[in-house]
């Protein structure tokens, strides 16, 4: 059996956690495979929301197991309050959730040491949400980190020495630390929640699940315009957010993958600092934002928006060897007059189709225009009901990929998806 993978081919928040619920029923194992709590995901189902920062998606439908793989970063204090809110909804975690003990650990100082360093970037901030991911990401390739497993052996001690090295950090760049002893203890009371749970080899478990003809699903956070690599650096996360990183992130052989989904909003968001070739600053961004309530899942921060841009999603598919793609928010285009997509950059009177090295702001998009649908189609049930003007919009997309439209979201709830033919 082969492991599918569900990932984001944007700048993240193109609805994987919805995508993820509905695909569940299908699969007996879901697993995360990199990214921290700084990544949301935001589901709705049966008149109730739920954000998900650490948990993967799956955890809401059948008798499925879930996994933390080794290549996320986990906060215990984050985690016991994303379990203790899904605890009180009536979902019980414990039996069904595994997680990795090679997964690494977001300690306290780790949040200071965010702060810190995005603090003295100055007008080049790259827009992070103070979580610690990134300073804990560097501790790992700095071979000093500490993961899930330290937990059982020894960990006071470990974490002494490496708290008094952070701390040796931010006194050398005069960073008040002095809210740390009240950020620790809450970071320590959060064991006993965790430890509540099994911690797992992920990447024994997995490849025995493989050899047992288990269907597994491996969820991605965040997207593929922010991987570590490929992204538009620097203004990227911290880990691998291509399809290729779940091969590091849960110990999966190459060979091992299946069909890769890739979801993508009808239009284009980011959070944080960084280029956005086709962001709008118009009556038609404001409108995308209001319409598609996007506002982070985790910060609240106002998302910019922004038109399709189909070069960026060209080279997302390639690099993620794509195989299905998936549709979402589409809902949101429906009362626009006109709507646009961009299939080239202008640079310096140069047409280039090609994402290149730097996207710089000489970078100007050329669009496409269609005409808009202007119809609610929140209420559909089927692919038969869609207006022309928006077959014909998807009949472009398709074009321009080069991959099919396999899924159609058109609203927030799991009922809202079609499945095209």
């Amino acid at each position: 059996m082969k492991v599918d993978i569900l990932l984001g081919l944007q700048w993240g928040d193109e609805g994987k956690g919805k995508i993820v619920d509905v695909l569940t029923p299908q699969y007996n194992v879901v697993a995360r495979f990199q990214g921290g709590p700084n990544a949301g995901h935001t589901l709705e189902f049966e008149g109730k929301k739920y954000v998900l920062r650490s948990v993967p998606s799956g955890i809401f439908q059948g008798n499925n197991i879930n996994i933390i793989g080794n290549g996320v970063v986990l906060d215990p204090a984050l985690f016991k309050v994303e379990i203790e809110a899904l605890e009180a909804s009536g979902h019980s975690l414990t039996k069904r959730l595994l997680i990795s003990k090679k997964a690494h650990l977001i300690l306290p100082t780790h949040r200071f040491l965010d702060s810190c360093y995005e603090s003295q970037k100055g007008d080049a901030k790259i827009g992070t949400t103070g979580k610690g991911i990134g300073p804990t990401y560097t501790d790992k390739v700095n071979r000093s980190g500490l993961r899930v497993g330290d937990l059982l052996d020894n960990f006071d001690e470990k974490y002494t020495e490496v708290k008094a090295r952070h701390l040796q950090i931010l006194q050398q760049y005069k960073y008040d630390a002095s809210a740390l002893p009240a950020v620790e203890k809450e970071w320590f009371d959060s064991l006993t929640k965790l430890k509540e749970f099994e911690f797992i080899d992920s990447e024994h478990y997995i490849n025995t699940a493989i050899k047992s003809d288990k269907k597994i699903l491996a969820e991605g956070a965040q997207g593929t315009m922010l991987d570590i690599d490929f992204g538009s650096y620097p203004f990227v996360t911290s880990s691998n957010t291509i399809s290729a990183g779940a091969c590091i992130g849960l110990g999966i052989a190459p060979q091992k993958i299946g069909e890769v989904y890739g979801i993508f909003k009808a239009y284009c968001t980011r959070v944080g600092s960084g280029p956005f070739p086709t962001e709008l600053f118009d009556e038609d961004g404001n409108s995308l934002r209001d319409l598609g309530f996007e506002y982070g899942s985790v910060t609240g921060r106002p998302r910019r928006c922004g038109w399709i841009d189909l070069v960026a999603l060209r080279y997302a598919i390639m690099i993620d060897g794509v195989t299905q793609l998936i549709m979402t928010k589409s809902d949101v285009l429906d009362t626009f007059d006109t709507i646009k997509a961009c299939v080239a950059y202008d640079c310096d009177g140069i047409t280039v189709k090609d994402l290149p090295f730097s996207l710089s702001e000489t970078l100007k998009p050329m669009y496409k225009e269609f005409k808009g649908w202007k119809t609610d189609m929140t209420k559909m049930q089927k692919e038969e009901e869609f207006p022309q003007a928006f077959k014909e919009y998807i009949d472009f997309l398709e074009e321009e990929l080069q991959v099919p439209i396999k899924v159609v979201s058109l609203g927030p709830d799991r009922e809202q998806t079609i499945i095209r033919k």
